[in-house]
């Protein structure tokens, strides 16, 4: 089984670059996304059922990378890839980048099996395990919150509005909504690029400007509707 790690980044202070071209990074710490925590430890579970022979834990990104590769290890991961992606790529990496290194590796690996967190909590697009499933060919199950083998199949429990749902699907892709440090630091972390895997990273986005968002203006109580309509024209809101 392979598992996507995301990495966020966890400033004190969000912060705009000077020039607006996005946020600054610099001495910026990452760590694991909380839904790719998720997946890991499902991940384990497979493992400790001895349903699943390897657990492969992949991040892409430049060096502190590997941090999250390394907590992804210590949850009991067997080995981790870390994908070089620093630089002008690393700043433009968006889903679509990741979904076709993701796919490579699958197919290099002979993976049956991914699993990723369902979505980052930085830029909340929710599209990666989509779009590799779909490079891929392979069933998915999104916003599962429970997993389980059934011979060459996997049972999945969906989360949809107000309610469950169950699928059965060939072994392949499941985007999850859903040891120690020691020996951690003595699993392998194998290191490869995007041009290792045959993937080019370039952007199909560009972003034009990046602003803080305005302050929140004080707000003002009134004591009828006239006036809440008198303060709505007054403003030009109506």
């Amino acid at each position: 089984v392979i598992l996507n790690l995301s990495c966020r980044l966890a400033p004190p202070q969000i912060r705009v670059k000077p020039d607006n071209t996005g946020v600054v990074t610099d001495g910026v710490k990452h760590s694991m996304n909380p839904f790719c925590e998720i997946a890991v430890e499902e991940a384990v579970k497979l493992k400790e059922k001895k349903l699943i022979k390897e657990v492969v834990a992949v991040s892409c990104g430049p060096q502190q990378a590997q941090e999250t590769i390394r907590t992804a290890l210590a949850m009991g991961a067997d080995r981790g890839i870390h994908v070089e992606v620093a630089g002008k790529d690393y700043e433009t990496l968006g889903p679509l980048q990741v979904s076709k290194i993701l796919a490579a590796l699958a197919k290099k690996e002979d993976a049956q099996l991914i699993i990723l967190g369902k979505q980052a909590i930085d830029d909340d697009c929710n599209q990666t395990g989509q779009m590799t499933a779909a490079l891929l060919d392979w069933p998915q199950g999104t916003f599962a919150s429970e997993v389980s083998l059934e011979g060459d199949k996997v049972k999945v429990v969906r989360e949809i509005d107000g309610e469950t749902q169950d699928i059965r699907i060939r072994l392949f892709t499941l985007p999850l909504s859903c040891v120690s440090f020691q020996k951690a630091k003595k699993k392998k972390i194998a290191n490869v690029k995007p041009a290792d895997l045959g993937v080019d990273l370039t952007s199909r986005l560009e972003v034009l400007r990046v602003d803080e968002p305005p302050q929140r203006q004080a707000g003002m109580k009134v004591e009828t509707v006239d006036d809440l309509v008198g303060k709505l024209k007054e403003t030009g809101r109506i």
